[in-house]
């Protein structure tokens, strides 16, 4: 087994370390105040009779915002939905030409365009101080729409580690 150039184990390495695992542990956070704003609704509702009008739309966007920003600790992670019936069968070089081919023409442009599109509506978001209508309190909705391009970079940054251990994979026929 050959060693990977310096400069790639490294660069491989930090963003592994920096985004995929650090992120995942930072985000992972969220789910203590996402549990416990349920526990405190269901206990107001069932048993003081007292439903809160607030711990729905905490509850969805705490949801929506782990969600969407655990999508890079799964990518490093491998945990995306694969076709592996025929995948696991392929030598480690075609599985290596085949991830990289789908990064390229599939993952970064839709990532692309998620981070166009989602930027956007932030920025308008932000610009309008929008707040939610649909609810009693009509919380601010402009930092729930910030996740959508932050998850877009974060995806972007742990697909190119992807990208780089596909390559590495593809041409040397060995897993980085």
């Amino acid at each position: 087994m050959n060693q990977p150039p310096a400069w790639l184990a490294r660069t491989v390495r930090l963003i592994d370390t920096y985004v995929g695992e650090l992120s995942g542990k930072i985000f992972s956070l969220m789910i203590f105040p996402l549990v416990f704003g349920l526990t405190y609704e269901v206990i107001a509702r069932y048993l003081f009779d007292a439903p809160t009008f607030w711990a729905y739309d905490i509850s969805f966007m705490l949801y929506g915002s782990h969600f969407m920003l655990g999508a890079t600790y799964c990518l490093h992670k491998g945990g995306h939905i694969r076709t592996d019936i025929f995948y696991d069968r392929f030598p480690i070089k075609w599985q290596g030409w085949i991830d990289a081919v789908l990064y390229v023409c599939l993952f970064y442009p839709g990532m692309i365009l998620f981070f166009l599109a989602g930027g956007q509506e932030a920025l308008h978001s932000w610009h309008i101080l929008e707040r939610s209508d649909a609810s009693p309190w009509m919380p601010p909705i402009y930092p729930f729409k910030t996740v959508i391009p932050v998850a877009a970079v974060l995806l972007m940054v742990q697909g190119f580690s992807e990208l780089l251990k596909s390559f590495y994979a593809a041409l040397r026929g060995e897993r980085l």
